[in-house]
């Protein structure tokens, strides 16, 4: 079957009677055709999500005009946010790195592979060690070290290079390093970020080891949105594997950066899908 460009509008707002009809007579009274449709309301809060996505193909209205007449004939009356996005454009992916290269290597062997539909312009790190790696794929690696007296510079010169390749989202990709406030808030949910599913039961540099020293069983990661509270930002994947007492540090480290990279993948691969839908510090991850 040939690529056919869609649009994908993703919604949250109020629950109420209508929203589907409505957003359905949007698509089909302009010539649209609905491709995938999904929809779910939390009976806590009352608030209805929506993704949908239909083929633009003869579509009445203008692809620049979409989202002014989506917000007059639809969004107003049902109070929505919303976000609107199309398949032909191709997401550009930063990756931010400092030693470890597993997650490195899986995510660029994705976009070489054709797996993913994603440019990398490049890649940032505070160490020069995976250097090697990105020359190996061919993209540009920048070496901006950082120390408590340059952080804001660094963090600057960082911001400049992703506005000057067009970034559309950074991963964080076993990046051991904390992001100011102030660059978080350029790139609000724009920012995924991977780590241990052991904080905050075994925080610090080994949290392997002393997860092997407690008898853990089971082991894991979290990939989710950074914010300004440290690990705390919305959860987009997470995944565990099961470990024994003939596991040694070793073996927790080799499941553990496994488990990592699978995890990582996955939060990226339904970003760049427009999957996603962030409601105050909780997702939901449309299947």
């Amino acid at each position: 079957m040939p690529d056919i460009k869609t649009a994908i509008i993703l919604v949250h707002c109020p629950d109420q009677k209508g929203i589907i009809v409505a957003v359905g007579d949007f698509i089909l009274k302009n010539g649209g055709n609905v491709i995938h449709l999904d929809e779910h309301v939390d009976a806590a809060t009352q608030t209805f999500f929506m993704r949908v996505e239909w083929d633009l193909d003869g579509f009445g209205i203008a692809t620049e005009k979409i989202s002014e007449f989506f917000q007059t004939l639809v969004a107003n009356r049902f109070d929505m946010i919303w976000r609107l996005y199309f398949s032909d454009a191709v997401p550009r992916m930063a990756i931010f790195v400092s030693k470890l290269s597993h997650c490195l290597y899986d995510l660029l062997s994705r976009c070489q592979s054709g797996e993913w539909t994603v440019e990398v312009p490049l890649i940032v790190s505070n160490h020069p060690d995976l250097e090697s790696v990105a020359r190996g794929f061919g993209i540009p690696f920048h070496v901006l070290p950082i120390t408590p007296e340059n952080k804001h510079e660094q963090e600057q010169q960082t911001f400049d290079l992703l506005q000057q390749h067009r970034i559309d989202f950074v991963v964080l990709a076993r990046y051991m390093q904390v992001l100011t406030e102030d660059f978080v808030a350029r790139y609000p949910n724009k920012i995924i970020n991977i780590h241990h599913s052991f904080l905050p039961a075994f925080p610090g540099a080994r949290p392997y080891h002393s997860a092997h020293e407690r008898g853990v069983k089971v082991i894991g990661a979290t990939s989710h949105y950074v914010t300004t509270n440290l690990d705390e930002g919305p959860i987009i994947e997470q995944d565990v594997v099961r470990v024994s007492h003939e596991d040694d540090v070793s073996d927790l480290v080799r499941k553990g950066r496994d488990v990592e990279k699978i995890v990582l993948s996955r939060a990226v691969w339904n970003h760049v899908r427009r999957m996603v839908l962030v409601c105050g510090n909780r997702t939901v991850v449309f299947s």
